[in-house]
């Protein structure tokens, strides 16, 4: 099993990074606050979970324990498999998330792409228990930079909604979404500062709070 990947960060996309460790790149599906804290041509660890099926082997990356075990923990739910885990922790952070499960707030809930309401109450029903006290909120988690690519807003725009749409999330309300954030951005003519990763983390929170 590979638990972690320590070495430097060679990609960075959408929804994965590569990391070389020992001559070999390593890449792994992640979400968008844990791309956004890799800089391209640094040094980073990564934790991992390796998940196999008969067909693939997936790698996915986390930035500490907590997401790690959320991970984990939403993939004991019966019918909720690891793009729906994934999905869960790019809209919500894990603290936040177990607060909702054990809150039973399954409306809230529902704001995961791919999330109905049945899916929702399962969470509920069989995490709510487990999950009491078990995350401790963590101020300022969620306020994550993101390292700037500098790329055109048309390029960034169509990738972020590209992204959302694989996430689960409606096309027309991905690209609203999208349109929101540059539209209210402090500079929104700046192009050349345009920030894919910032973009997809903050249409994310947009979503998930509707």
């Amino acid at each position: 099993m590979i638990d972690s990947l320590n070495g430097e960060v060679v990609s960075i996309g959408l929804d994965h990074g590569v990391i070389e460790c020992g001559g070999v790149g390593y890449r792994f599906l992640a979400t968008p606050p844990t791309l956004g804290r890799l800089t391209r041509g640094e040094k980073a660890r990564v934790l991992t979970t390796l998940v196999v099926k008969e067909d693939a082997m997936t790698l996915y990356g986390f930035t500490d324990d907590d997401a790690r075990e959320m991970f984990h923990r939403l993939t004991t739910v019966t019918g909720l498999g690891p793009k729906l885990a994934l999905a869960a922790l790019s809209v919500f952070e894990p603290a936040e998330l177990a607060g909702h499960i054990t809150a039973g707030d399954s409306k809230t809930i529902q704001s995961i792409p791919g999330v109905g309401k049945k899916m929702a109450d399962r969470l509920v029903l069989e995490l709510k228990d487990k999950l009491a006290g078990v995350y401790a909120a963590q101020p300022g988690a969620a306020a994550l930079t993101a390292a700037p690519q500098n790329q055109d807003t048309s390029l960034a725009t169509e990738q972020v909604v590209e992204a959302l749409v694989g996430l689960g999330f409606p096309e027309k309300s991905s690209r609203a979404a999208v349109d929101a954030v540059i539209a209210e951005s402090p500079a929104p003519d700046a192009v050349a500062t345009v920030d894919s990763s910032a973009l997809l983390r903050d249409a994310l929170n947009r979503l998930g709070k509707k």
